[in-house]
């Protein structure tokens, strides 16, 4: 169940409600809201319990959360949940691109992509430092030489870093050089990892399952949620079904279905969903039409040499002509799109 606090309540009384919902069985987790905060309390509903949480200084009213996810549905926060970045908000008023190379491959390659990513207008730093791969034979990261290079970028370019965490063993280390922490669509259910990183300080970007429903989704977000971070950004990225022309199906229905259930932010994955960089630009144009809080876009220097998913990898060239047609799309359906620091120094020269 929700305890909707009254506007304006004391710490006091919002750390005094707590208190008692804890000598009552119940696990306690507090959502900050811009008006007002609210109180998960996930336990034992026995009869009496209402009545006696109801009486506590600072309680508005208590509503019942029928959904088997409690804290990521929408009934808990009423606003989209904002996610802060090193100076980037994800879930906000304005569109976030995320962008860099599938794989990590070399400080040259790294280096080459995050330059033109910033100077295409893109905010945030993509780049795989682990990669499970279908193959054990295929090309599987350069680990934590990887993330030192992901943190050399950082350094250089000032963009954020968003980088996969596959196995419980690597949160806290991935956790030290990335700046959100990444749970791949195979690892979507991996319930153990999904309560690792639940406990980390770091954002938690979380990619749909290859065939996962979008309850099964929100529940695997309930997880992180429930281990106690609740910085989480949803990502879609395409699922499984008899249609072989493209490697997966982008579900953009599941854009608007999920702001609908989940206060969470959401993002779009075009370039995995479609395996083909063809399709990308039409798809990452109608994601933001259909309501996306963001964007993550694969863009390699050189994606006929790329290690990993060349294929469905932007050109730096391609990349800053779609980011001109995301911003027309942004402010066409009332979306703010607020450009990188290159972006802007390379729109005061032209």
């Amino acid at each position: 169940m929700i305890i909707v606090m009254q506007q304006g309540a004391s710490e006091t009384e919002i750390r005094g409600v707590e208190a008692r919902l804890q000598e009552l069985g119940f696990q306690t987790h507090p959502i900050y809201g811009v008006e007002r905060t609210v109180i998960g309390a996930i336990g034992d509903k026995r009869n009496g319990h209402a009545e006696v949480i109801l009486n506590l200084p600072g309680v508005e009213r208590i509503i019942p959360i029928l959904r088997p996810y409690k804290l990521v549905a929408r009934e808990v926060k009423s606003e989209t949940s904002c996610i802060q970045v090193r100076g980037v908000t994800i879930g906000g008023e304005g569109v976030v691109v995320m962008a860099g190379p599938c794989a990590v491959e070399s400080e040259v390659q790294l280096i080459a992509a995050a330059k033109a990513v910033k100077e295409a207008g893109g905010h945030i730093l993509r780049g795989g430092a682990f990669k499970p791969r279908t193959s054990p034979y295929s090309f599987q990261g350069l680990e934590e030489e990887g993330l030192k290079l992901l943190a050399n970028a950082r350094e250089a370019t000032g963009l954020p870093v968003v980088t996969e965490v596959i196995d419980t063993r690597d949160v806290e280390v991935v956790e030290r050089y990335a700046d959100i922490l990444q749970i791949g669509a195979r690892n979507m259910q991996n319930f153990r990892l999904l309560r690792e990183v639940g406990q980390a300080k770091k954002p938690v970007l979380l990619k749909r399952g290859l065939a996962a429903t979008v309850e099964e989704w929100l529940m695997a977000a309930e997880y992180i949620a429930a281990a106690g971070n609740h910085k989480i950004i949803l990502c879609e990225r395409g699922i499984r079904t008899y249609e072989t022309g493209l490697r997966n199906t982008l579900d953009l229905s599941a854009v608007p279905l999920v702001k609908e259930l989940s206060h969470l932010p959401v993002i779009v994955d075009p370039s995995h969903a479609t395996g083909n960089y063809r399709m990308v630009p039409p798809l990452a144009k109608a994601a933001v039409a259909a309501g996306a809080d963001g964007l993550m876009i694969e863009v390699h220097p050189d994606p006929a040499r790329a290690l990993c998913d060349g294929p469905q990898s932007l050109t730096p060239e391609r990349f800053a002509a779609l980011m001109v047609e995301i911003e027309r799309v942004a402010t066409a359906v009332g979306r703010a799109y607020y450009p990188s620091e290159g972006r802007v120094r390379k729109l005061a020269q032209a």
